[in-house]
Parts: structure tokens; sequence; C-alpha cells
């Protein structure tokens, strides 16, 4: 899916919502949450029961630690950046890449 600075994205499998802040121009992404493809925040929910989330693609590396709320997940060679603005049991992945938990910025010294 072509992504937008500004949209809203829900994950299939666990109460994950995300927002993204900067987003590959004119580019594909496949954004996954637990391994299942996100949903528009609209989308309607699937009338069947979502299955659990997985805890990571294979071979990613992650803990499974899932989505933590206020955190910037990001794949910094795509240029895409995501803020979890609800948490959940899913991994938030570009394929089967894990989206890695961006770093707090320093702030200059006041000294």
């Amino acid at each position: 899916m072509e992504l937008a600075v500004g949209t809203r994205l829900r994950s299939a499998v666990c109460e994950t919502q995300i927002m993204v802040v900067r987003a590959p121009a004119g580019v594909d992404v496949d954004l996954r949450c637990g391994g299942v493809a996100m949903l528009p925040f609209d989308a309607a929910a699937p009338s069947a029961p979502a299955p659990s989330a997985p805890a990571s693609p294979a071979g990613a590396g992650r803990t499974g630690s899932g989505t933590l709320i206020g955190k910037r997940y990001s794949d910094r060679e795509l240029g895409l950046e995501v803020l979890c603005v609800k948490a959940g049991e899913g991994d938030l992945s570009v394929g089967d890449t894990v989206l890695g938990l961006q770093d707090a910025k320093s702030l200059p010294s006041s000294d």
C-alpha cells in the first residue's frame, strides 16, 4: 500500500494502532503487524476472530516485545517512520524485516 504522512493504520491481529510520520514517495510498502498486513484505521473489522499475533517474523532478531505507545519505529533505508498511538503484542515490519525502535534525539546542553 502507498503510505502518506498522517495516515492512521491498525493491526488485524492485535490492538496496535500507528500513525505514519514519514513515508517514502511513490513506493508501495508491505507494512505488517504480527506478520499480517496493516489495515486502514476506518476499515471494517473482520467477521472472523483474528488470530493471535505471532512473536516476530522468522529470523528477524527481535524478542517479540510488540509495540510500545509513544515510540517511533523506522526503516532508515526505506525512509519510513511510524508512531505507535496504541500499544499491542505484534511486531511492526516491512515484509519480513522488523522495524527498529528509533532512538531518542539528544538535546543540546544548557550549560
